[in-house]
């Protein structure tokens, strides 16, 4: 009943995962200041306390006192201050999030809000006018002559706002710097790798084909949505020990990012025993909305970089793009060092309890320099970028993926109209697929490619 009277925007975090509250809760642009406030509220009963009660200016020396006339003027000067920094610190975050939203990506807005640096500056001038204000309003009418606390407490952070907004203004003035946007949104796409997905997957994942029970598959039960949405969170963990508990082996057919429709089948469960399963027991362990997250989600931060470097292209911004396409490399060779492209979660006896949808690393790759080799279209600078960045994964990966590294360069360059093209472009362009194909030998098939472009090369060559 209670959290039927609560608002909307607070009654959809009772109705969320711990896991995913947190996760929602930190990408406010309340939460901090929240905090900040309840630590002006200790401050105030801190400094009344001092003053009020103890009297500490008997302890102190004159010079560090100040009588009451002088100290509600400076209290009540200090409070319009401070409301005007927080005003225009307020007003320059606006105009972040809207150039940040129409020059590079409007997913970058909860990036820039949910940084600490950001969160403290904002929590530092809200707390700071609370305090202020509910000083003036106890110290107004006390008859109190002398203080010391109040007067020290209010120059003190009136001084923090101001170095707060110098700071602030540097922030963001730095942030808003593409090499800055593109090495943080990398990094948050690493520290999820390195933090959730290794946690929740990679834990579990084993590369062998174990036994999956195939001859209990006349009992399987095929799982349905409940609700339309995208699913954000999967309790792979929960499942596991759910399916050992029964000696089922679960099957998931989306992967989390995905949207479905209720009434898809989203799970395959079987086994020696699934009369009387409960299957909501399953569907409990899969949190869908009506967004994506990206706390298991690793394509949305391969989004977000492409989209970078997709709006970098459509405002005429080749650097950008070249610098969004040398973080997706590095993003890539993350992925391929901490992530293995098996499909099997097994218990702690090493039984095969859940089946995943397949990722091949070809899959990242498409998903990464898919999207930017398409809206680039025939511009052949961006091209020559993103067959060098595949050089690069190359030579730091391993040989088992070169053919498809390979295979993916060969069909981005297979466009290309060699009589549409410069010279010194088709140049550069060459030395960077040959240098690909040295590196995951594929020699033989560079000469075909050579040959479309130089048709009356010697073939001896």
């Amino acid at each position: 009943m209670l959290k039927k009277m609560l608002p909307l925007s607070i009654r959809k975090y009772m109705l969320m995962s711990k896991r995913q509250r947190m996760h929602e809760i930190r990408l406010t642009i309340w939460y901090m200041p929240f905090l900040y406030i309840c630590l002006s509220l200790l401050l105030v009963a801190v400094t009344l306390y001092l003053d009020l009660y103890l009297d500490i200016s008997k302890y102190t020396f004159d010079v560090l006192s100040m009588d009451a006339p002088v100290t509600r003027m400076l209290v009540s000067t200090l409070i319009g201050g401070i409301l005007t920094l927080s005003a225009f610190t307020l007003n320059s975050l606006l105009v972040v999030l809207t150039m940040f939203s129409g020059q590079f990506s409007p997913r970058m807005l909860l990036d820039f809000i949910s940084d600490k640096q950001t969160q403290h500056a904002l929590g530092i001038f809200n707390g700071s006018f609370v305090y202020v204000l509910l000083l003036f309003l106890f110290i107004g009418n006390s008859k109190k002559e002398i203080f010391v606390a109040a007067p020290l407490m209010t120059i003190g952070l009136a001084f923090l706002s101001a170095l707060t907004f110098i700071f602030f203004i540097n922030h963001a003035s730095t942030w808003m710097q593409v090499h800055n946007i593109t090495y943080n949104m990398k990094q948050v796409s690493e520290v999820m790798i390195n933090q959730t997905l290794k946690q929740d997957l990679e834990t579990h994942r084993t590369r062998e084909h174990g036994d999956t029970m195939e001859e209990f598959k006349y009992t399987i039960i095929h799982v349905s949505a409940r609700e339309s949405g995208y699913i954000q969170l999967i309790d792979f963990q929960g499942m596991i020990q759910q399916a050992k508990a029964r000696n089922l082996v679960v099957q998931i057919h989306y992967k989390v990012g995905d949207y479905i429709l209720a009434g898809n089948e989203i799970l395959s469960i079987w086994g020696p025993d699934t009369r009387d399963l409960t299957t909501d027991l399953y569907l409990d362990f899969i949190e869908t909305g009506h967004k994506e997250t990206e706390i298991q989600d690793l394509q949305m931060g391969i989004h977000k970089l492409a989209e970078v470097a997709i709006k970098s292209l459509g405002n005429d911004d080749p650097k950008t793009a070249s610098n969004t396409i040398d973080q997706m490399a590095d993003l890539m060779l993350t992925v391929e060092d901490h992530l293995s492209f098996t499909p099997y979660l097994i218990d702690g006896e090493g039984r095969i309890r859940v089946i995943l949808q397949t990722e091949a690393f070809d899959y990242y790759l498409y998903r990464g320099f898919g999207y930017i080799r398409h809206y680039a279209k025939d511009n052949h600078l961006i091209i020559t970028d993103i067959v060098r960045a595949l050089a690069l994964i190359a030579e730091s990966i391993q040989s088992s993926k070169h053919q498809d590294i390979w295979e993916f360069a060969c069909n981005t360059i297979d466009h290309i109209e060699s009589e549409v093209i410069y010279e010194l472009d088709k140049t550069f362009l060459l030395q960077e697929v040959h240098k690909l194909a040295r590196l995951t030998k594929n020699l033989e098939e560079y000469k075909k490619i050579e040959k479309k472009f130089y048709p009356n090369a010697n073939d001896n060559t």
